[in-house]
C-alpha cells in the first residue's frame, strides 16, 4: 500500500499541543518497549491492507475517546452488569475497530507485558490510519494511562453531535481546550469513512412526511439529496445502505471533503454548518481550491496533537490495562 508521509518540524507541531504534552514524551517507551511504534505500524499495515475502509473508523474511535474523559481509552471498555459503558451510548453504537485495537494490544503485550497503555495504542493507531490512507505523519508523545471509568451518559452528553451548529460545536470543542480552527480542521477527518442513514436522514425528510418526498434541508444541495434518498428511504430507515462521507474518496485522506462542503454536499448538518460562520467558511473555501493541501495536512497534524493530549492521565493515575475492554 502506498504511504505518503509528510513529516513536519517537531518543534512546530509540539507548539500546538496543550500543556499536557509536557507530561507526555516523544520516545516515552524507548527503554521499556523500544519497538512500540514499529509493532503498531506493522499490524496497522496488515489491518488496513485487509480492510482499507477501517481507517476512518479507527480515527473516529480516537476522536470519540478523547471527547469523553479525555484520551484514556474509556471508549474501549465493555459494559458490565452494573454499568453501561461509553461504547454502548447511542452516539457510539456505530463505532467499529475494537477488534483491531485488541489485535494490536495483544502484539504489544506479547513483546512488552503490562507496559503500553490502551490509550497510547489507540492514539498511535489513529495516526497510522491517517498515514496509511495517504495522509500526514505527525510525532506522537506517549505516556498516557488508561482510565477506570466509562459512562454511557457522559458520552451522550459530551460528544459533538452530527446535527450541531457552529456555536454548539465550538462550545464543546472549547471545553476540551480546542478552538474554532481545530473544529474546522478536525472536521476534515470526514474525508474518511461512511455513515448510517439515521445520522443524516433528518436532512432529507420532514418528520411529518417520513418516507415520502419530505422537506430537504435547504443547506443541502438538491441533486446530492436525491442521491442520498436512494440509500436512505425514510427517517426510520435502519437498514439503509452506508453513505460515503467523502463520496469517491472515502478511503483516502485528502482535501476533497472541503470541496464537497463548499458545494453544499457535506453529509451532516455539522458539515453544512461550517459555511455559516465566517471563520470556518473561509477555511473551507480556501482548502477547497486544492492549492492548500500541505497547509491542511500541517493544520490537521497540529490539531490531532492537541486533541491527543486532552485530559490525559499520566504518572500514577489510572492503570495500564492488560486487555483494553476490561479493567485489570
Amino acid at each position: 500500500m502506498a504511504i505518503r508521509c509528510l513529516l513536519f518540524p517537531l518543534s512546530l507541531l509540539l507548539l500546538a499541543a496543550s500543556s499536557a504534552v509536557a507530561q507526555l514524551e516523544i520516545g516515552y517507551y524507548s527503554k521499556s518497549c523500544p519497538a512500540v511504534e514499529a509493532i503498531v505500524r506493522e499490524e496497522m499495515v496488515k489491518i488496513i491492507a485487509a480492510a482499507p475502509s477501517l481507517a476512518g473508523p479507527l480515527l473516529r474511535l480516537h476522536f470519540h475517546d478523547c471527547f469523553v474523559r479525555g484520551c484514556d481509552a474509556s471508549v474501549l471498555l465493555d459494559s458490565t452488569p452494573g454499568n453501561t459503558a461509553e461504547r454502548d451510548a447511542k452516539p457510539n453504537k456505530s463505532l467499529r475497530g475494537f477488534g483491531s485495537v485488541e489485535r494490536v494490544k495483544a502484539k504489544l503485550e506479547a513483546a512488552c507485558p503490562g507496559v503500553v497503555s490502551c490509550a497510547d495504542v489507540l492514539t498511535l493507531m489513529a495516526r497510522d490510519a491517517v498515514v496509511l490512507a495517504k495522509g500526514p505523519f505527525w510525532p506522537v508523545a506517549l505516556g498516557r494511562r488508561d482510565g477506570r471509568v466509562s459512562d454511557a451518559t457522559e458520552a451522550s452528553h459530551e460528544l459533538p453531535p452530527a446535527f450541531g451548529d457552529v456555536p454548539l460545536l465550538a462550545k464543546i470543542f472549547a471545553s476540551k481546550g480546542l478552538d474554532l480552527k481545530d473544529l474546522v480542521v478536525l472536521s476534515g477527518a470526514h474525508t474518511l469513512g461512511t455513515a448510517h442513514c439515521p445520522s443524516y436522514a433528518d436532512r432529507l425528510y420532514n418528520s411529518s412526511t417520513a418516507g415520502e418526498d419530505g422537506l430537504v434541508d435547504p443547506s443541502l444541495d438538491s441533486e446530492y439529496a436525491d442521491k442520498l434518498r436512494l440509500k436512505c428511504k425514510s427517517l426510520d430507515d435502519g437498514t439503509g445502505m452506508l453513505s460515503e462521507m467523502d463520496p469517491g474518496s472515502y478511503k483516502t485522506f485528502d482535501t476533497s471533503y472541503y470541496r464537497h462542503v463548499a458545494k453544499r454536499r457535506g453529509l451532516f448538518r455539522s458539515d453544512a454548518a461550517l459555511l455559516t460562520d465566517a471563520t470556518t467558511r473561509e477555511y473551507v473555501q480556501r482548502v477547497a481550491t486544492g492549492k492548500f493541501d500541505e497547509t491542511f495536512f500541517r493544520d490537521f497534524s497540529e490539531s490531532m496533537i492537541k486533541m491527543g493530549n486532552v485530559g490525559v492521565l499520566t504518572g500514577a493515575d489510572g492503570e495500564i490495562r492488560k486487555k483494553c475492554y476490561v479493567l485489570n
